[in-house]
């Protein structure tokens, strides 16, 4: 098994090949949008049934110090599109903080996304202390393998609910990268959908969770 410093220079390496350093950033704030209605820019939407219920409010202890992203509708997957994306190689990065949910209490991050029923989406899970990374196949949702091993169901981690939490993901071609407050996580290997899409946010039935400093890069 590799040193902990091992581990380290690896991941800076396969960062690297990701082309992560070379992308340039976009912040996405609601400092504009007026409290209690959806964000301009977003397409709301729901993969299964349901109704989602998106809006930009205030919470005192955001990271930013500003207005957030909420979810607080009950679907199968409550999803939020940014319009103006088409992403094939990126990254997106999103602070999030888990707040309700009986069901569940999850925080999701969308790419290569074709519509509400084809995607990717890696997510955290207060209720069951994971991070798991699916692919979205019409509409039917399937959790994929991590690199290096077979079987299994994500990796198993820590996720205090009413807590700011950083959830990353690093795609290029077929592999992907999560990373979970700022450590990496694990690898996938997938090819399903191999163009561009677009970058979005995702919960799952009756989860109330908050998003805050959403960033997106393309890679050139």
């Amino acid at each position: 098994m590799p040193h902990p410093q091992q581990r380290m220079a690896i991941a800076a390496v396969t960062l690297l090949l990701l082309g992560v350093n070379d992308m340039p950033s976009h912040a996405i704030g609601f400092e504009n949008t007026q409290i209690g209605v959806a964000p301009a820019g977003w397409t709301a939407t729901v993969t299964g049934s349901g109704d989602a219920r998106w809006t930009v409010e205030t919470d005192a202890t955001a990271p930013s110090k500003s207005k957030v992203l909420k979810q607080s509708g009950r679907a199968t997957y409550p999803l939020l599109l940014k319009d103006d994306t088409n992403i094939k190689d990126g990254f997106v990065e999103v602070k999030f903080k888990a707040v309700a949910g009986s069901q569940d209490r999850a925080a999701g991050i969308v790419w290569r996304a074709k519509d509400a029923n084809n995607y990717y989406v890696t997510r955290a899970n207060a209720l069951e202390d994971n991070v798991v990374l699916y692919k979205t196949v019409n509409g039917v949702r399937s959790p994929l393998d991590i690199v290096g091993r077979k079987g299994g169901y994500g990796i198993n981690i820590k996720v205090p609910s009413n807590d700011w939490h950083t959830l990353r993901v690093d795609f290029k071609a077929s592999h992907f990268i999560v990373s979970f407050n700022g450590k990496q996580l694990f690898e996938v290997e997938d090819s399903t959908f191999g163009d561009a899409g677009k970058v979005g946010l995702w919960t799952k039935a009756d989860s109330v969770t908050l998003f805050d400093q959403i960033t997106y890069g393309e890679a050139k």
